[in-house]
């Protein structure tokens, strides 16, 4: 896909750490908008209800970045989000997937839109310095204590959507149809979507959705959305292998087998599955994130877990992956002498297919964004990107047209100096230094109130 306006071209961020090649932003405009935008005037109550709210929602955001919950734990910010949608008269159920909350605002007949935030941290230190920044370490269930900190900015994406539901309280008269919000647990381990699912999220009588709307940051410049239609994310799949070897003492190494020489093998091995097994235009990710094994100098344990991370743009890709990662696993025991009985282990764990925006809406929702944003300031076209999101997975099988947006964080002074350093961005998500600008809390909440306003609003 190319802009053959735009010749330069730089890496863009996106969650779960990768990037891809993107377009800069001059006069990005290629999309023929199926409609028009939504009035100027409905754009003035948008800019005016937000900026009024803003010093409300950098408090919320500051609280939120100050308090991260990794994965399933997220019950502080999940009470934050029931609390001010129900202030908003919002009918809010919680405790879905344990975290999760849905809020419904029926405003007479019209579609139905459902938008979505996600509220899981990371498990990293901050070395941001800022103020506001996390300090304090989550004790886990088990009494271990973790760093945890919002890397990638899911604590501007519940702000945004607090933002967005006032907004969209306020301006009742401007549409009708019925918002649905919610707060979604546990995405950066790729299993709160489908968690949601499998608590009856589709059998609880919510409405249906005709839409469905999500947001991300990225730390490309403040000011700047990408919003693009077609293959946009990766599938991805969190997998655990554990290699069973026999422990005992590290004086007495032929008495074991060693389950880290087993995985030290096998890591090396996983190299060759997407240069060796793979078509080369298959495009495709094998990482591994982490080892666990043993814990004493002079103690060869008896396993070791490995944590995969995959991505894939095909069902056969993921297939052939996984079947060569087994292939390896098991040859690898097999040399170092480990009984039948004892093979490797695979653990599938998250999942997400690969992240797909409706041409139609995207189309639909552009007019109005760059309305808003002003020439130039909307991406409408990007190639797809090895990141990850499980967003879809809660309309899997469901037909729902969905548009998943890319919304800039880093202040663009930092931005252009790193341009000009030759590098691609000042920071990436993920990353200990990772930071939303609080210049982009009001401008995330007026981009999704006016994707969402562009289908609620009331026409001439």
């Amino acid at each position: 896909m190319k802009l053959r306006i735009a010749r330069k071209l730089i890496l863009l961020p996106l969650s779960l750490g990768v990037f891809a090649l993107a377009p800069t932003f001059a006069n990005a405009q290629d999309t023929a908008a199926t409609e028009s935008a939504i009035s100027v005037e409905l754009l003035s109550k948008i800019n005016t209800a937000i900026d009024a709210d803003t010093p409300r929602l950098t408090t919320i955001f500051k609280d939120l970045h100050q308090h991260p919950e990794i994965a399933f734990t997220e019950t502080r910010t999940a009470a934050i989000v029931a609390k001010n949608l129900q202030e908003l008269g919002f009918s809010v159920t919680e405790g879905i997937a344990k975290t999760g909350v849905v809020g419904v605002l029926k405003n007479g007949p019209g579609p139905t839109v459902w938008f979505r935030a996600d509220m899981d941290s990371n498990s990293v230190k901050e070395a941001t310095g800022l103020p506001y920044a996390a300090a304090a370490k989550q004790r886990l269930a088990d009494g271990s204590e973790i760093d945890v900190m919002h890397a990638c900015g899911h604590d501007a994406h519940v702000t945004w959507l607090l933002g967005m539901a006032k907004t969209m309280a306020a301006l009742k008269s401007e549409w009708s149809g019925t918002l649905v919000v919610y707060a979604q647990p546990a995405e950066e381990v790729g299993l709160g979507a489908q968690a949601m699912v499998d608590d009856q999220l589709w059998q609880r009588g919510f409405p249906k959705p005709d839409f469905a709307f999500g947001s991300h940051t990225a730390p490309i410049p403040v000011g700047v959305v990408a919003s693009a239609a077609g293959v946009r994310m990766a599938g991805v799949d969190q997998l655990d292998i554990i290699f069973k070897g026999i422990g005992g003492h590290g004086s007495t190494p032929q008495m074991t087998i060693d389950p880290i020489v087993m995985s030290a093998q096998a890591v090396l091995a996983y190299q060759t599955v997407v240069s060796r097994t793979l078509d080369p235009q298959a495009a495709a990710v094998l990482s591994v994130g982490s080892i666990e094994a043993g814990r004493d100098n002079n103690v060869i344990p008896s396993s070791a877990t490995l944590k995969l991370n995959l991505r894939w743009f095909t069902p056969d890709v993921r297939e052939q992956m996984l079947k060569r990662i087994d292939e390896i696993n098991h040859g690898v025991a097999i040399s170092a002498g480990v009984a039948a009985d004892k093979m490797p282990t695979r653990h599938m764990k998250g999942n997400a297919g690969p992240l797909v925006n409706d041409k139609a809406l995207v189309a639909r929702i552009n007019p109005s964004l760059e309305a808003l944003m002003g020439k130039g300031k909307v991406i409408p076209q990007l190639p797809a990107v090895m990141g990850s999101e499980d967003f879809q997975e809660a309309f899997k099988g469901m037909n729902v047209p969905y548009s998943f947006m890319l919304v800039g964080v880093a202040p663009p002074a930092l931005f252009a100096k790193a341009q000009a350093a030759g590098r691609p961005f000042p920071y990436s998500n993920h990353n200990p230094d990772f930071f939303v600008d609080l210049a982009a809390i009001p401008i995330g909440a007026k981009i999704n109130t006016t994707a969402i306003l562009s289908i609620l609003a009331k026409r001439p």
